[in-house]
């Protein structure tokens, strides 16, 4: 007997626009997410206290393609605080 199904579709997954990025498996931007971590530990969670570390970490991802480039204010950061 034969478990072929004929006119099954083939599922082919695509990434989601956002929320969702590629691993840093090479350390590029390790420094700046063990910085970012060890202030969310120092603030107990508190991420606004760690917004330079969190910008800095997403500079990165960007620089190395990581992710893709976006505007600083769609990521929470405002001209005006830089």
């Amino acid at each position: 007997m034969s478990s072929m199904t004929f006119g099954q579709k083939i599922f082919k997954p695509t990434p989601p626009e956002k929320g969702s990025f590629p691993l840093d498996h090479e350390g590029l931007c390790k420094k700046s997410m063990v910085e970012y971590m060890k202030c969310l530990y120092k603030e107990q969670n508190n991420n606004s206290a760690c917004r330079n570390q969190a910008k800095e970490y997403l500079d990165c991802r960007m620089k190395n393609n990581l992710m893709a480039q976006e505007d600083w204010s769609k990521l929470g950061f405002p001209d005006k605080q830089q």
